[in-house]
């Protein structure tokens, strides 16, 4: 997946363990761009609630795919997921489409098409960390960095309100944490890239760890298993 002038790190785990915000501040560090492979399949949800798709119907969905267009703006930082050119961050993490997400991505045919999708992405820079759930284990089996993250539930539960909070939105923490683990469960369940720590990857809890805490491991990482000259050239 890789070769000798080009880097890829992916991080995986379940939803709440800091995946986006760790990938963010690594990206950073290492000079590397991000991707966040979440807010292609939600964007797909989007397409699907717009469209009145059922969320179950893959054929249906991969036609609706054809007909628009999911990016990223690699002008900003962090870089920001565009449907048909139109920024819609507001809308995918918005709780209709939270609801539906984990839904879309078990149809086998909208994986194959996010895959795809995926590492032409990767494969136009020369340095990339991609984060979801299936990144090291189907996306990126060779990564040259493979990470996991998890955390307890019902701490990833208080984050999820807090950073609603923070947006002036209200949040019940019984009910995040409620649908926190039935996410978890259908992500693990799921018969096409489920949510699996991969094999070789390296597992950190961040449970009782900071942001800043599980960047500097990630970072430690990276720097001892791939060559600095390697990283300064991308």
């Amino acid at each position: 997946m890789t070769t000798a002038s080009s880097v890829i790190i992916t991080i995986d785990g379940p939803a709440g363990t800091g995946k986006s915000s760790v990938s963010h501040q690594l990206a950073k560090r290492l000079g590397l761009q991000c991707l966040d492979t979440g807010a292609m399949y939600r964007c797909v949800t989007l397409m699907s609630i717009r469209e009145s798709i059922d969320p179950l119907d893959g054929d249906a969905l991969v036609a609706a795919l054809e007909q628009h267009s999911i990016e990223f703006d690699w002008d900003v930082t962090p870089p920001q997921v565009l449907l048909d050119g139109l920024g819609v961050e507001d809308e995918i993490r918005g709780p209709e489409v939270a609801q539906r997400v984990s839904i879309v991505a078990t149809v086998g045919v909208v994986r194959e098409a996010m895959v795809t999708a995926q590492r032409r992405i990767a494969a136009a820079h020369r340095g990339i960390i991609s984060e979801g759930r299936d990144q090291g284990s189907v996306v990126f089996p060779d990564a040259d960095v493979r990470f996991f993250l998890i955390a307890d539930a019902s701490i990833r539960a208080r984050r999820r309100v807090s950073q609603l909070q923070a947006q002036g939105k209200h949040a019940d923490l019984d009910t995040i944490e409620a649908e926190i683990r039935s996410r978890d469960e259908i992500d693990s369940g799921r018969a096409i890239g489920p949510l699996v720590c991969p094999d070789g990857a390296v597992e950190i809890d961040t449970t009782e760890l900071t942001l800043h805490q599980v960047v500097d491991r990630l970072e430690h990482e990276v720097r001892h298993r791939v060559d600095a000259a390697v990283l300064a050239s991308c």
